[in-house]
């Protein structure tokens, strides 16, 4: 099934000093390559985006969002399906905030709440400058984001985008590289060398890092972890939270447990392990 293109805007207005901007991205779907006079933050509040921009792509998730200054080309999706929330920014504003360059960054649960709210008053009556004050707050959070050496990396070539678009639908394919060489018409050993050149990373880490991507992905968007461990193709229950710890250094009900701002002491594993989530996904060994 190929990608569909979205309709963008036309005759958009410059922000000021902000403009919040909500769509439903249907799977397969993604806006076509283009570039903003202001700046851009790319976010989903469920979901996953593809995000293609500098040369490179990759997936960021509800707990993930993509900084993108302006004047850089870039070409935003989803595979499955998410719900966009993106938010232009003045220049003006924009020029005293971290990133110079496009960047992925740690969405807090203060700044996710605060762009949904924006979102849900975009357009209404705004008497006592409340909408302005939420501005604020966002770009304050946006001075204090943290960010993370990428998400998910992705392909750019058609062959290698095929396998990891099939990957990902389907963590629990468990066809290696030589069967994936077969189905894509090249050598494995072809196939290996242009998915590292492409990705960064061996087909190998790149599954065990969409899987761990996938399992948080689904965690918070309610599913239960006996659920996700058969959706990302675990044996067992047990199998896929002696994994989940490994990489996370906590398990998937207490990694859930810590996603609050406040916790006591009996879940401060989980929230080292959350401080620590988006490098595990970016930063596991080849």
């Amino acid at each position: 099934m190929k990608w569909q293109t979205i309709e963008a805007p036309h005759g958009a207005e410059a922000p000021q000093p902000m403009t919040v901007r909500a769509q439903s991205i249907p799977a397969r779907h993604a806006f076509p390559e283009h570039e903003h006079e202001w700046h851009q933050v790319v976010y989903a509040i469920s979901g996953a985006l593809t995000v293609t921009v500098a040369g490179g792509s990759f997936v960021i998730s509800p707990e993930q969002a993509a900084w993108l200054p302006t004047g850089h080309r870039h070409r935003v999706g989803s595979l499955l399906g998410a719900e966009f929330r993106s938010l232009w920014i003045s220049e003006g504003v924009g020029g005293d905030l971290p990133f110079a360059q496009p960047t992925v960054f740690r969405v807090s649960p203060l700044l996710k709440a605060l762009i949904v709210e924006a979102a849900g008053i975009d357009g209404k009556e705004d008497a006592d400058g409340y909408t302005g004050r939420v501005t604020h707050l966002i770009i304050d959070q946006l001075r204090r984001a943290e960010a993370i050496p990428a998400a998910l990396p992705w392909p750019r070539s058609e062959p290698l985008t095929t396998l990891c678009e099939a990957l990902y639908a389907d963590p629990a394919d468990s066809r290696g590289p030589e069967e994936w060489a077969l189905v894509l018409g090249m050598s494995a050993r072809t196939l290996s060398r242009h998915f590292v050149g492409e990705t960064g990373v061996s087909l190998r880490s790149w599954r065990r890092r969409m899987r761990l991507f996938r399992a948080i992905e689904l965690l918070c968007g309610g599913m239960s972890v006996t659920r996700t461990a058969m959706e990302l193709g675990y044996g067992s229950t047990s199998a896929f939270v002696y994994a989940f710890r490994l990489d996370m250094g906590c398990g998937p009900q207490a990694f859930m447990r810590g996603r609050g701002d406040e916790s006591d002491g009996r879940v401060s594993a989980p929230r080292a392990a959350i401080a620590r989530r988006s490098s595990a996904i970016a930063g596991l060994s080849t």
